[in-house]
């Protein structure tokens, strides 16, 4: 049987491992659904494979994705990273990850459970989409939308609707795999 991909999905190994065993799978972790809504954010302007390729660096210089710490980190903390091209060096998306922390850890403070209201978007579900080509499918939506308008209120940076909308895609909020994709079905067990 021949395996079938999305046609977004290059034959670079790091987008096809990607693509196969976590774009679109339904995920909970709290770390990892930071991760992803801070590099969707540096993604804005770019190419998806430019920041899957930075991923590591990013996890280096942001400790594992430890919300708490990076919660602490001051604007010269930030300001030196500007020095490292294995990331994005844009001094408002790095504070963007910064302030990211900060609204997050705010969140829980007010007994917000940040990964419960983050699915609540999508009433807790993963929504299965029609896509017979990847082009067709939505660069936003009305949930994404609704998505960025409360993260945005609540102290998020570079959340906009259609970063929202990736971060989505990304997670498994909902399941854009093209209809042909062999990774279609298999994308809604965890």
């Amino acid at each position: 049987m021949t395996i079938q991909r999305c046609g977004w999905c290059s034959d670079d190994p790091l987008y096809v491992a990607y693509h196969d065993f976590e774009w679109g799978r339904p995920e909970y972790r709290e770390t990892h659904l930071f991760e992803m809504l801070c590099l969707e954010g540096q993604q804005a302007g770019l190419s998806w494979i430019t920041v899957l390729k930075k991923r590591e660096a990013y996890r280096q210089h942001f400790f594992q994705y430890r919300i708490a710490d990076i919660a602490t980190l001051d604007d010269a903390s930030l300001e030196e990273k500007l020095q490292d091209a294995s990331i994005i060096r844009h001094i408002g998306k790095l504070k963007a990850i910064r302030d990211n922390a900060i609204a997050w850890e705010k969140l829980k403070q007010e007994q917000i459970d940040p990964m419960a209201w983050l699915w609540s978007f999508t009433e807790n579900q993963s929504i299965n989409n029609d896509v017979p080509d990847y082009k067709t499918a939505p660069a936003q939506t009305a949930t994404s939308l609704l998505m960025s308008k409360a993260l945005k209120k609540k102290g998020f940076k570079f959340v906009g609707p259609t970063t929202c909308y990736a971060f989505m895609q990304a997670v498994g909020m909902v399941n854009d795999h093209e209809n042909h994709c062999s990774f279609k079905h298999c994308s809604t067990t965890s």
